[in-house]
């Protein structure tokens, strides 16, 4: 059976996060809870993060496994935490949109282009940051599922 790879229950509205290991915590849990990865995902998330930033710009963070990490991924998936007041990514970056990313067999990289493509545009991200509802942020990534 084949998962939406983002679904209604992999987002978050209007969340609060004290600090960037608990914004990666809040979307690597999501894709826990969902069945998309094992516990262990989580760790190698915030090891990645200490590796190198997954801040991407435009108020974007994309948080992902290790390398070591991808036999922890059951089946490619994102999850979606909006966070309006921001957290701190390191270096004064304020990131507003996480979206943790878990992908099968290499899709990660077709995933994580589609990510960029919406991601790149600033109206697009605004419109992340400002959406009221779930749906309305999943409509945006349409071409990720």
């Amino acid at each position: 059976m084949n998962k939406e790879i983002l679904a209604t229950e992999n987002v978050v509205l209007n969340e609060k996060a004290s600090s960037k290991e608990e914004a990666i915590r809040m979307a690597g849990q999501i894709l826990v809870d969902n069945g998309y990865v094992e516990a262990s995902y989580v760790d190698q998330m915030l090891e990645r993060e200490k590796l190198t930033t997954t801040y991407m710009g435009n108020s974007v963070a994309i948080p992902h496994g290790t390398e070591d990490a991808k036999k922890a991924v059951k089946s490619s998936g994102l999850s979606i935490v909006q966070l309006r007041e921001g957290v701190d990514f390191g270096d004064g970056n304020i990131a507003k949109i996480i979206v943790g990313i878990a992908g099968k067999d290499n899709e990660h990289l077709e995933i994580l282009s589609q990510i960029a493509i919406v991601c790149s545009e600033e109206e697009n991200v605004e419109q992340l940051i400002q959406a009221d509802s779930k749906e309305t942020l999943i409509s945006m990534f349409d071409e990720v599922n």
